[in-house]
């Protein structure tokens, strides 16, 4: 007689599910700490200018500067158009010093490099959108652009 037996049938043995939980919650933490929300709350109307020609924007190296009058929730601050860094209204006074706190929350290696995107209003005051760029030239940031919005046939 012999020790050993052959085994009947090459079946598998059931796949564990016991720590299938453990791989779905490490899942939904992951999806949790990488996803990144809507960092500004915009206080200003903002309807962007329309453009033919419009090109991606490399996001982690530019500071935004919205220009436009206030919403109506801001009815406070008149109806002329006002300028918003990061979720506050700054006077022309103030854009400098707004705009230089903005560029240090940059990474160091990109400080240097930082783009100036203005999201001006269509409606908006020409002059307070060049008092903002004299600013900026003052501040030694020359790298200016503006956001449009994408259309086909600009009129």
């Amino acid at each position: 007689m012999s020790k050993f037996k052959k085994k009947k049938g090459g079946e598998l043995p059931a796949i564990s599910t016991a720590s299938l939980p453990d791989i779905v919650f490490m899942l939904l933490f992951f999806f949790m700490v990488a996803t990144v929300l809507r960092k500004n709350n915009l206080l200003v109307e903002n309807a962007l200018p329309p453009a033919d020609q419009v090109e991606k924007l490399d996001k982690q190296k530019t500071v935004f500067i919205y220009i436009g009058k206030p919403k109506p929730e801001h009815s406070g601050r008149g109806t002329e158009p006002v300028v918003q860094i990061d979720d506050k209204f700054v006077t022309l006074d103030q854009v400098q010093s707004a705009i230089f706190e903005e560029v240090e929350k940059k990474r160091e290696e990109l400080q240097d490099f930082v783009t100036v995107a203005l999201k001006v209003d269509e409606e908006a005051n020409a002059g307070v959108v060049n008092d903002v760029k004299q600013i900026l030239r003052k501040a030694n940031l020359p790298k200016i652009i503006y956001i449009t919005k994408n259309s086909a046939a600009v009129e």
